[in-house]
């Protein structure tokens, strides 16, 4: 029985490659934001702007926004 389960899955078709949920580019919905972390994914030096949005993206992530509102 267990040699035709195998069978069955072997020659079955594939199946289809799963789809990315909307919901994990939902912080780059916010205007700005997602060309501001794009940009500070290659500064080398200390920019305030590039620590802000990083920790806006953190704060969203951990779903920390709504607590502290």
């Amino acid at each position: 029985m267990a040699l035709g389960l195998a069978l069955l899955a072997a020659l079955g078709p594939p199946a289809p490659p799963a789809s990315v949920p909307p919901q994990i580019f939902a912080a780059d919905a916010r205007p700005g934001l997602g060309v501001t972390l794009r940009r500070c994914r290659t500064v080398t030096v200390a920019d305030d702007a590039c620590e802000a949005a990083w920790e806006a993206k953190r704060r969203h992530f951990f779903g920390q926004e709504r607590r502290a509102r």
